[in-house]
């Protein structure tokens, strides 16, 4: 075997074994992920999943990585095109809520999840956790600032604010989806959306 493609496999493995780790921790949690049943599920060794992680906290930073990557896929991506301020936060919300009703991860949002299994903890994966949270309210703050220094929000908006509320109104809609399975959420938190940001201009208006 040539040692290109045992890189190549190698990293095959590895996607595989993340892919089912993000899958599996969705719905039970990163503490769900244990290494034998990621072994069993996938015909491997226990120390050959290992091999690829080292320790169970480096498997579980490794899936947070992974379903990050996800999300701005399905969530970031999308509204780059979108003009700066308030044309790309309502189309960022929309990217939200629709990532959210099409069930991307099974178990709903992965991070709002993985957030509640760890905010009482201390280690290197709470911190992960925290600062993709950190990260991602600093893109809905700025965001909000440029549609505030563009006029197409009030004056007096507080960036931060709208960033909390927000992120309310999103952590509201995945509790309503995953504990309550009501088809009507994601219509909620559109019209909520829509009334806390108002009509969006378009180009040339």
């Amino acid at each position: 075997m040539s040692p290109r493609r045992s890189v190549a496999e190698a990293l095959t493995t590895r996607c595989a074994i993340l892919d089912r780790s993000v899958a599996i921790a969705s719905v039970e949690g990163l503490e769900g992920l244990t290494i034998g049943r990621l072994a069993t599920e996938l015909g491997m060794s226990k120390s050959g999943v290992l091999g690829h992680f080292g320790s169970k906290e480096a498997l579980q930073l490794a899936v947070l990585e992974r379903a990050g990557e996800v999300f701005r896929a399905e969530v970031w991506e999308p509204v780059v095109p979108a003009a700066p301020g308030l044309p790309r936060l309502a189309a960022l919300c929309e990217a939200w809520i629709s990532y959210l009703e099409r069930e991307v991860f099974p178990g709903g949002c992965f991070f709002v999840a993985a957030a509640h299994e760890f905010d009482g903890r201390e280690g290197a994966v709470r911190d992960a956790i925290e600062a993709r949270f950190d990260a991602w309210s600093a893109r809905l703050r700025k965001e909000a600032g440029r549609a505030v220094e563009a006029g197409d929000l009030p004056g007096d908006t507080d960036p931060a604010d709208l960033a909390f509320e927000l992120t309310g109104l999103v952590m509201a809609l995945n509790h309503a989806l995953q504990l309550h399975r009501d088809p009507r959420a994601a219509g909620r938190a559109r019209r909520a959306v829509h009334a806390r940001l108002g009509p969006v201009r378009t180009a040339g208006a």
